[in-house]
């Protein structure tokens, strides 16, 4: 059976999702409260530089290329998603409870710090960076309503219902990410589908764990496709008809990063390069994946750090072609 390769509804309903969000007026209080030196506010954010580089050396490895405040404000981000996602995979006794405690908490006016809570330095530096790149909070919701799904929702029927998924645990990311490095008019809609792009590569990279933990991403309407089933995916076995699945997944995959390349260029230049050397890096699994037969059960496909080197090398070469060349024109 032959699928159609991309639903163009669903870009729709996301892009509605990223319209309602961006409409929404921005909270202004963090920047009021500290001084971007003071010694409180710089602990909290090296402590999400830490936390950044101890989760994805890759993401810590491509926002070494923007500058200090961009940086550091991008890294705050990026320690509130793990925060937010630690609640739920992490094996916290009350996930929901928790979650929603969260969000009360990125709506206080004034964040609190507890010494002995480490989180809430995280969210001091978080807000700082929210309140300073005028970051509309509906965002954040929106990126806890999609970490909050994991804890009721373990299968996605269709694409289109997944790609509500990736927009609410990684296009929201997008989206604050780019407020943050400065943009031009049109860029959401490359931003949307950058987000569903990458998380994507992660619901491939990781079929092995998230079946292990419960839950299954891939569409089911796309494995019934190809002849498969959920039993196929418990008994692990890579045959023809799982590699021809994994084909479809990573030909769509991969011409969705190609759709959403055009949108760094609306992007700031001081942010361009650390978003094109993300986005390099993280399509780089999907060739591990091919490598090794599509087997994502027995092992966790990564990027080596030779690959990077030779991925970001290859990348600098398309930037300074193209990006620097006829789209910046």
């Amino acid at each position: 059976m032959v699928l159609e390769s991309v639903n163009q509804d669903w870009e729709k309903s996301l892009l509605a999702l990223a319209r309602e969000a961006g409409d929404t007026h921005t909270q202004a209080y963090g920047s009021k409260n500290y001084s971007p030196e003071s010694q409180m506010l710089l602990n909290a954010y090296a402590l999400c530089e830490a936390m950044t580089a101890q989760y994805s050396h890759s993401f810590h490895l491509a926002t070494t290329l923007m500058p200090r405040a961009k940086r550091q404000a991008v890294r705050a981000l990026y320690a509130f998603c793990r925060l937010a996602d630690n609640l739920v995979d992490d094996g916290h006794e009350q996930p929901g409870p928790a979650l929603d405690q969260l969000r009360e908490r990125i709506h206080q006016s004034k964040p609190m710090v507890d010494k002995n809570d480490p989180s809430s330095d995280i969210l001091l530096a978080w807000d700082d960076a929210r309140t300073r790149h005028h970051i509309p909070i509906r965002f954040a919701d929106q990126l806890l309503d999609g970490v909050e799904r994991d804890l009721y929702q373990a299968r996605y029927a269709s694409f289109e219902e997944l790609a509500v998924y990736c927009y609410g645990v990684a296009s929201t990311v997008g989206l604050m990410s780019m407020r943050i490095i400065g943009f031009k008019p049109g860029a959401t809609p490359y931003a949307v589908k950058m987000g569903v792009a990458l998380q994507l590569t992660n619901i491939l990279r990781d079929v092995g764990e998230d079946w292990r933990e419960g839950r299954l991403y891939l569409p089911l309407d796309e494995l019934s496709a190809f002849g498969l089933t959920e039993q196929d995916v418990a008994a692990q076995h890579v045959d023809k008809r799982w590699r021809a699945l994994m084909r479809f997944q990573i030909a769509r995959n991969r011409r969705l990063y190609a759709e959403a390349w055009p949108g760094i260029a609306s992007l700031d230049p001081s942010g361009r390069l650390a978003v094109a050397a993300a986005a390099t890096l993280y399509r780089g699994i999907l060739d591990d994946i091919e490598a090794h037969d599509f087997d994502v059960f027995s092992r966790r496909a990564y990027v080596s750090e030779w690959n990077k080197i030779k991925l970001l090398l290859r990348m600098y070469i398309i930037y300074f072609k193209y990006l620097r060349g006829s789209m910046l024109k």
